[in-house]
């Protein structure tokens, strides 16, 4: 149906306002305001601490072999007689002057006896040569003798006790020979090596056994030219030997020369009780030790705090907007579960500790308390 042309201008108009009604009914959107925008959340939680200043042992570190104090050769002191006994053998305890073998002694038995009756006969034909002179001298002054002949017989009578003294002297050496067919210990110590064989003829001066004088032993640390001036006499020592037993010992004397080939210098330390029964130490074992030269202080964090990465040390710092900063640090000593920081870290930075080794930078975190330590329980003594 068409529309009379006086009512379209009606009908639009009310068209139109019907539209801007619908639009004044629908609510406009708000603007999004800063304070609605969601928070970032924390990566990790964590505990903080701040590095602390503490007295750190100063140590100097050095390798080294583990060797006897002083060694004693035990050889023979007499030739051409078997050896009819060995008493002892290698890692015995002996005491000065004991036995510890002993030669077939049956020849120098015979050549004593020998040497004695040579003996008496000569103090006989020295009696004899003194009678004879005594007889002279007396009739000097009878004239019945010549001065020749009184001066023969006085000649002979000294010439009768030197045989004497001779033969004296031939019987104290076959003694002393007997005597060495006892091998005794010159020292106390222990039985390092022995080469003697029973029924073995051995020459003079031919080694037996070797002994560790005392039983003690001594670490013979290699200390660079440069570090050697800072280590004293009397300076301790904890040493560990490859068998893992732990020694202490005190720095007897320093070495005066200086290895060419190394630039090393031996530092001779004692070791109490090294040596000795049930001890693991033995001459000859390689052994790793320290030097303690007193102590210092020095800025510290928990070892926890320290993140190895890339083979450098970092520390994470937490700053007041909780987000941390990695820190390269250089790192020094170490003291149970504290690690001493040489640089990279001021001494009022906040740092992470629990949960660091997960953080990278820029990281936000949450912090919490440290945890208190665990009461100790009480323990009950019995009595």
């Amino acid at each position: 149906m068409t529309l009379p042309m006086p009512l379209r201008p009606l009908i639009a108009a009310a068209l139109l306002g019907a539209v801007l009604a619908g639009i004044a009914l629908v609510p406009a959107p708000q603007a999004a305001g800063k304070d609605d925008a969601p928070a970032p959340r924390p990566a990790l939680t964590v505990t903080v601490a701040k590095p602390q200043m503490q007295s750190l042992r100063v140590s100097l570190q050095a390798n080294g072999n583990i060797m006897a104090w002083q060694e004693a050769s035990i050889g023979a002191e007499i030739g051409g007689l078997r050896l009819e006994e060995v008493r002892v053998n290698v890692g015995d305890a002996v005491k000065a002057g004991q036995v510890l073998a002993t030669f077939a002694a049956e020849t120098v038995r015979a050549d004593i006896a020998q040497a004695r009756a040579a003996l008496a006969e000569a103090e006989a034909s020295a009696a004899e040569a003194r009678a004879n002179a005594e007889r002279a001298i007396s009739l000097k002054a009878s004239g019945a003798l010549s001065e020749s002949q009184i001066h023969q017989y006085v000649t002979g009578g000294q010439t009768a006790q030197a045989r004497v003294e001779s033969a004296r002297a031939s019987l104290a050496a076959q003694e002393l020979r007997l005597k060495f067919t006892q091998v005794r210990a010159p020292d106390s110590g222990i039985i390092s090596s022995r080469t003697a064989t029973v029924g073995a003829v051995v020459s003079p001066g031919t080694e037996l056994f070797r002994m560790i004088r005392k039983g003690r032993l001594e670490w013979r640390a290699e200390v660079t030219s440069a570090e050697v001036g800072r280590i004293h006499v009397g300076d301790s020592a904890a040493i560990v030997a490859a068998s893992g037993e732990r020694l202490q010992g005190k720095v007897r004397t320093i070495g005066p020369t200086v290895d060419p080939q190394t630039r090393n210098t031996l530092v001779y330390v004692d070791l109490p009780g090294a040596g000795a029964a049930g001890s693991s130490a033995k001459a000859g074992m390689f052994a790793r030790g320290e030097f303690q030269l007193g102590s210092a202080q020095a800025m510290t964090v928990p070892q926890q705090a320290v993140v190895m990465r890339e083979a450098f040390n970092y520390v994470f710092v937490v700053g007041p907007d909780n987000r941390v900063a990695q820190r390269k640090v250089q790192t020094g000593r170490r003291d149970g579960d504290r690690v001493e920081i040489l640089e990279g870290l001021s001494p009022d930075a906040r740092i992470a500790v629990r949960g660091a080794g997960f953080l990278t930078d820029g990281d936000l975190v949450s912090i919490v308390d440290t945890p208190a330590p665990a009461a100790t329980p009480a323990t009950a003594i019995t009595r």
